[in-house]
């Protein structure tokens, strides 16, 4: 199927990397965002419905779920164009991929599936069947060894042992939990619940809840500086982002953003949080050092996430 997605707009002007991929729900699209000028740069048609997405860590490779077709893009970013479609589980939503950079992990609502793809071959080489129900977002702890499956519908995040190809436990939170983010040194996972307005620090060793901490109404993404101090939570319903302090575990700044804001990403200077706003269409991005909106920029429409290599 290679060379069914079609590159549109400019190419790239600047070689400096990081760059932001946002997908766009309704657009079926993929916006390209420069992040040193905080521009649009490119767009690449994408599926249907592209919602979960993620890049290799060479940066050559984007791996977008595509809703519809119950399936994987392989997206090449230096051809812009599609190089495979991997089948996943019915209704894909969040991906992610493993710090060595060898397992990208796509869970499937309606399956209640976690599909494991080989980078090394871009092929699906097993599955995990979750116990709770419509998984929303699966992310990896640093060290590889775990994946936090948030299920929406069971209040619960299930912990997959990648190595045994197994769920092994599972830890029980608020109402409808949504994005998860593990600190640097793997120790603590953040987990959003939407509907309960919380997120819930998880202790990684004993899986147990050690924090409850209240930010803004309908809490769902979730993003940690990389140096471990901060974590941010966006807030779909209030349009803002909270900032928490993870030496207190508690909200230390409150960001107005777009409409509906979803799920986020930072550059690996933790100097720039990209947020993508469903409702308006747009990205807000985040001076972190003033906790102050920057710039927004105009991207597809319904933008679900933001992956940045």
């Amino acid at each position: 199927m290679a060379g069914a997605l079609s590159a549109l707009l400019t190419p790239c002007t600047s070689s400096a990397l990081p760059f932001a991929y946002v997908p766009n729900e309704k657009s079926g699209t993929i916006s390209i965002i420069d992040c040193a000028s905080d521009s649009v740069v490119g767009q690449i048609k994408a599926g249907t419905r592209p919602r979960g997405v993620a890049v290799s860590r060479d940066g050559n490779t984007l791996y977008v779920s595509d809703q519809p077709a119950n399936a994987l893009l392989v997206i090449d970013l230096k051809k812009r164009e599609q190089t495979g479609t991997i089948p996943l589980g019915e209704s894909p939503e969040g991906v992610d991929i493993s710090r060595a950079g060898d397992w990208v992990a796509a869970v499937s609502e309606i399956t209640n599936t976690v599909s494991f793809i080989s980078t090394a071959t871009n092929k699906k080489v097993f599955s995990v069947k979750t116990e709770g129900k419509n998984p929303e977002h699966a992310t990896f702890s640093p060290d590889g060894k775990w994946l936090y499956v948030s299920a929406e519908e069971a209040d619960s995040v299930d912990i997959v042992d990648v190595a045994k190809r197994r769920q092994v436990a599972s830890v029980k939170l608020g109402l409808r939990p949504r994005g998860v983010a593990f600190s640097p040194d793997g120790s603590q996972a953040y987990i959003a619940a939407e509907m309960a307005s919380m997120v819930y620090a998880v202790d990684v060793a004993t899986q147990k809840v050690v924090a409850e901490i209240k930010p803004g109404n309908f809490s769902n993404g979730v993003t940690m500086s990389p140096d471990g101090s901060r974590v941010y939570i966006s807030n779909g319903k209030d349009g803002t982002v909270s900032v928490i302090d993870a030496s207190s575990n508690t909200v230390i700044a409150t960001i107005a953003v777009g409409k509906r804001p979803w799920n986020m990403a930072i550059t690996p200077d933790g100097k720039k949080l990209y947020v993508a706003n469903g409702r308006s269409n747009s990205v807000s991005v985040i001076d972190t050092a003033s906790n102050s909106v920057s710039k927004e920029i105009s991207v597809g429409e319904l933008p679900w996430g933001v992956a940045i290599r």
